[in-house]
């Protein structure tokens, strides 16, 4: 049984920074693309960072609300992966996922993913 299990959520300041984690069990996906998407209260989940592997070597993916402040990141003997977020802000507020694909590619879309996360609180104060 696959399961995905974040953590490092909590409260910040805005300016201030977290680092989530996801620990992958049952299945290695050191060749799998692997996301965060975040769902803010009354919004759609959306795509927030990506790592795949196409053809010409692993790439990362951000969106642009995020770009220059978060990485994306994984360590495979550990079957972990981690979104550091830096200068966070108010509108990052949201429940952050963790998802993987059997897949090298995934995209953007939550139908590219095949394994999900509960999800894990980031509240961020102005």
């Amino acid at each position: 049984q696959v399961q995905l299990v974040e953590s490092g959520g909590g409260l910040v300041q805005a300016g201030g920074s977290l680092r989530l984690s996801c620990v992958a069990s049952g299945r290695t996906f050191s060749r799998s693309a692997i996301g965060w998407f975040r769902q803010a209260p009354g919004k759609e989940r959306e795509f927030v960072a990506a790592f795949s592997w196409p053809w010409s070597g692993s790439r990362t993916d951000y969106a642009d609300s995020v770009k220059a402040r978060f990485t994306i990141s994984r360590d495979n003997a550990k079957n972990t992966i981690y979104l550091q977020m830096n200068s966070l802000k108010s509108e990052d507020t949201a429940v952050y996922y963790c998802a993987a694909a059997r897949a090298a590619l995934a995209g953007r879309l939550d139908q590219g993913y095949d394994y999900w996360g509960q999800g894990t609180q980031v509240t961020v104060s102005s």
